[in-house]
């Protein structure tokens, strides 16, 4: 399934197009769901209820684009700092989402993962998840990540103890016998088996990664909009992605027109 899945995005028919493809994989910090509710003298539940909506139309868009890898930052190991009033509507929304949903990412050939430590969520929520990745586990459209209860810095952490062979005699004694690569520290992260995000976008306007995808995103483009969440449309994510196009991505080499100077 990855070969099919994991291929290089749609690319210029032209010499004058885009130098990149659609980007395989894009992750998303939806940010501004309070603040949209609070412009609006709103309770920030509102804004919540409202971001839901620009979810559809973000993995709509998606499909319709042709990447193959979306990720959504929902919810934070440090959101749990909130209150707990709000709290209760983010894990609500979840499971109305997750009800309302499941059919149609069945139906459209979304393959649907929670990403982070979701045993700490509510039992009936950790059930539907479930459920939600059984359900689309042969899709092969598109991967559909919701990030929850997720951590980058945990989730490297988790990634080394892996890695580790806890024994009475050598407790936390790292197993040599396989040379540790790049490649394999990533088949231990959440994310194993896709491909590293190619283009990260973030709305709101703030410039921080905030503990998410940190391994992932090495090489990642980045593109900061003003616009909160929920007015982030699918025109928005179009011109996101035609700017990632236009760029180019170097990996640490040099440019092509300075390789020739």
């Amino acid at each position: 399934m990855r070969n099919k899945l994991f291929t290089s995005g749609k690319s210029a028919s032209s010499e004058n197009g885009p130098r990149n493809p659609v980007p395989a994989h894009v992750a998303i910090i939806m940010d501004g769901n309070g603040r949209w509710a609070k412009k609006r003298g709103l309770p920030r539940f509102a804004g919540h209820r409202a971001g839901a909506e620009t979810v559809r139309r973000i993995l709509e868009a998606s499909l319709d684009m042709g990447v193959q890898v979306l990720t959504l930052y929902a919810f934070s190991q440090e959101n749990w700092k909130r209150p707990k009033k709000e709290i209760s509507v983010l894990m609500q929304l979840l499971n109305f989402f997750l009800d309302q949903e499941i059919r149609n990412l069945v139906e459209r050939g979304v393959r649907f993962q929670a990403l982070g430590r979701t045993e700490a969520l509510p039992e009936g929520i950790q059930k539907k998840l479930s459920s939600a990745k059984e359900a689309t586990r042969t899709n092969d459209k598109l991967v559909f990540n919701l990030a929850l209860n997720y951590g980058a810095r945990q989730e490297i952490l988790d990634a080394v103890r892996s890695l580790l062979v806890e024994s009475p005699s050598h407790p936390g004694w790292v197993d040599n016998s396989e040379p540790l690569t790049e490649e394999l520290f990533s088949s231990r992260l959440y994310t194993q088996g896709l491909p590293d995000p190619d283009l990260l976008i973030r709305t709101s306007g703030e410039m921080r990664l905030s503990n998410f995808l940190l391994w992932q995103l090495s090489y990642a483009e980045l593109y900061v909009t003003k616009k909160f969440w929920p007015d982030f449309t699918s025109k928005d994510f179009q011109a996101a992605i035609r700017i990632y196009q236009q760029r180019e991505r170097r990996f640490g080499d040099v440019a092509a027109k300075e390789s020739h100077a």
